[in-house]
């Protein structure tokens, strides 16, 4: 025949152990039939059998039929689904048979070798799969870290098969060997949360970004979603997934982490670091996760012949980032795994003044004001004109390069602010804090007519048109200059 023996192997291993598992009495027979130049391996037993509702569901990660309480003792459930996973990668059809209280028949169909000589499958070069070659599609090298076997060889076969590059270790000190032995650079890394030897997932995924000095995007899967547990995860930057994890939340995951191909990779490598004032111009750096929204920011700014690089999520930006170089930073509010907020936060504590201005949506005041706090220096609102981005951009820019100006910029909003009565500035920190104009009567003791013509009075006297350009000239008003980059 022309299969891959080790990976048959396991096929005929996993079959075998789940005829064991399921047959209290009986037989089991492992054979084989030639039929039309195909080589049938089938394991029958006397189990319990499947119900036909279920023939295709015990094929699917963690089911099984009579484990309603998963009870870890009696396995995962993923016997079955690895069996299914490598028929897929070796191109072996599956098929089952079986009677309730009878027993069930597994044929793994596999083609005879032309002439009776034996041959392998050609050999997938890693990363370039048949799903990895797939537009849109990103593929690369992943560090699986679990030390249950079981998962282990699931996630395995699964990634494999998906078109990436798989290394995998039993625990964290295995991990860090490979590592700094260079058997793996990961793209990516995979890991369990509970682990051996006294180091959690997050603990091993800090110290393999301290060994490659880059901030690798990181999965952990845990069952414990407790508190301290999930805010572990959000300080250090990691992407949290339930166990036991579905496969296809999985792929979203690791298709959100993994920004670009190798392919892609090379040819959008970052440009080396430059120094501001050095003559190069400053790059534009928009991160949305709308495909159609990224293209049209981007277009509008290379028609302005600005140098831009995009990218859909967080962490691809920052797997790219080299703090040096004259830039401003364009980002969504909501991104899936880190969000633009979590973002400016991370990028002010690790000391990056970069000039941001934030996407919001419509006069989404909460978001803006916590924006401005986590350091953006402006934010448009959808839909974005392009009058308004490049004035923007071109505004976030002068600001970063002359303190001058900034000072300029609050005084001008100190004035405006400063022409507000007493009355009239309790009411605008009360709508800043997103209060509607009946909650703010009824708190002040007043009609809601009056709360509105005041909110009208503000806004004539700030020369301001909408809310959320109220909120910027408050903030900018109240802006405290020791938190300002240095020019």
């Amino acid at each position: 025949i022309s299969s891959d023996p080790r990976l048959l192997e396991q096929m005929i291993r996993n079959l075998l152990s789940n005829a064991l598992k399921y047959t209290k009495r009986g037989k089991i027979l492992l054979g084989c039939r030639r039929h039309k130049g195909m080589l049938s391996l089938q394991t029958w037993d006397t189990g319990i059998g499947i119900p036909d509702t279920e023939l295709q569901a015990i094929f699917e990660e963690y089911y099984q039929l009579d484990n309603a309480a998963r009870e870890r003792s009696r396995g995962l459930g993923l016997g079955l689904s690895i069996v299914h996973r490598l028929s897929m990668l070796l191109g072996h059809r599956v098929q089952v048979r079986s009677r309730q209280g009878r027993g069930s028949v597994f044929s793994v169909e596999i083609k005879l070798a032309h002439n009776g000589t034996v041959s392998r499958p050609t050999e997938v070069e890693p990363g370039l799969s048949g799903n990895g070659s797939e537009a849109g599609h990103h593929v690369g090298s992943i560090l699986v870290i679990e030390d249950d076997s079981d998962v282990r060889e699931l996630l395995e076969v699964f990634l494999r098969d998906e078109g990436h590059e798989v290394t995998s270790a039993y625990d964290g000190i295995r991990a860090r060997e490979l590592v700094a032995g260079g058997v793996v650079r990961p793209d990516l890394i995979l890991s369990d949360y509970n682990l051996p030897n006294g180091m959690n997932g997050i603990a091993v995924t800090r110290q393999l970004r301290d060994a490659l000095h880059h901030p690798v995007p990181a999965i952990i899967l845990t069952g414990d979603i407790s508190t301290r547990t999930l805010s572990s995860l959000a300080l250090q930057d990691c992407v949290q997934l339930n166990k036991p994890v579905k496969l296809k939340e999985l792929t979203q995951a690791i298709q959100r982490l993994l920004p670009l191909s190798r392919a892609a990779v090379q040819v959008r490598a970052p440009r080396p670091a430059e120094v501001p004032g050095d003559g190069g111009p400053p790059v534009i750096f928009v991160v949305d996760d709308d495909d159609s929204v990224r293209g049209a920011i981007r277009a509008v700014l290379e028609d302005d012949d600005r140098v831009v690089e995009d990218f859909d999520t967080c962490e691809a930006f920052l797997a790219a980032f080299r703090p040096g170089r004259e830039a401003c930073l364009v980002i969504d509010a909501y991104l899936p795994g880190m969000n633009g907020l979590t973002l400016l936060r991370r990028l002010r504590v690790s000391g990056h003044r970069l000039p941001a201005i934030m996407i919001t949506g419509n006069s989404d005041v909460a978001i803006v004001v916590q924006a401005m706090k986590a350091g953006a220096s402006d934010f448009i609102e959808k839909p974005i004109s392009r009058g308004e981005l490049l004035g923007c951009v071109d505004r976030a820019l002068e600001q970063s390069r002359d303190s001058g100006k900034r000072t300029a910029w609050r005084a001008d909003a100190a004035s405006h602010m400063a022409e507000l009565t007493p009355r009239q500035h309790q009411i605008m920190e009360m709508v800043l804090a997103g209060h509607p104009s009946k909650n703010i009567a009824a708190d002040l003791g007043i009609s809601q007519r009056t709360v509105e013509n005041h909110r009208a009075s503000i806004m004539t006297k700030t020369g301001t048109k909408s809310l959320p350009a109220l909120v910027r000239l408050a903030l900018a008003a109240a802006a405290n200059p020791a938190d300002e980059p240095a020019s």
